[in-house]
């Protein structure tokens, strides 16, 4: 199991002690330092995770889309069961749900999803071109991703507690979020 100073320090190089690594200073000057340091990290994996999505769907054949659309292609996919807009919101904390309207329609266009209706609600169902599209990047994310972040020998489970402590987190961002509106 690796740990974190294993993933941190370069090799062969002498430690040296240079304080936790931020992008602001000013904010780790706090009774929680750390969260300083956990947020730039999360900054950093939001952007390469976003980065990666759009080039690996760009390899499984669907070039253009943007992270979020390839979000709501692979949520639209799971279970093989059509979702309404607020159940694809509610899934992926999403407040503006014209933001998940328009990547719908962006996927619709593309032949993807389609439309269809749940009693009054509008629903978002896979299409086969659309399930194609979705095993062909989880082929390629076993290929590219998956393989390598085995190579850096951390265990299921260390991801698995990992995920838990971020929706966690993601929960008291939320609620600090109401609070901050509520000022």
């Amino acid at each position: 199991m690796a740990t974190r100073n294993d993933a941190v320090e370069p090799l062969n190089q002498p430690s040296t002690s240079v304080g936790p690594v931020v992008s602001s200073a000013h904010l780790a000057k706090s009774s929680l330092p750390a969260q300083s340091e956990f947020e730039f990290a999360l900054t950093m994996t939001v952007n390469a995770f976003h980065r990666w999505m759009t080039r690996c769907m760009t390899a499984a054949g669907e070039e253009g889309l943007s992270p979020l659309e390839v979000l709501v292609v692979h949520l639209v996919n799971h279970r093989d069961r059509a979702k309404t807009l607020a159940d694809i919101c509610l899934v992926l904390n999403i407040e503006d749900t014209h933001l998940v309207s328009y990547a719908v329609k962006k996927l619709a266009e593309r032949g993807l999803v389609k439309s269809g209706r749940k009693g009054k609600e509008k629903t978002v169902a896979i299409t086969e071109k659309g399930t194609q599209v979705c095993e062909r990047y989880g082929e390629l994310r076993e290929a590219l991703f998956i393989d390598a972040v085995k190579a850096l020998n951390f265990e299921g489970q260390d991801i698995s507690n990992l995920a838990t402590m971020m929706r966690a987190l993601s929960g008291s961002y939320d609620q600090a979020a109401r609070a901050a509106a509520a000022m």
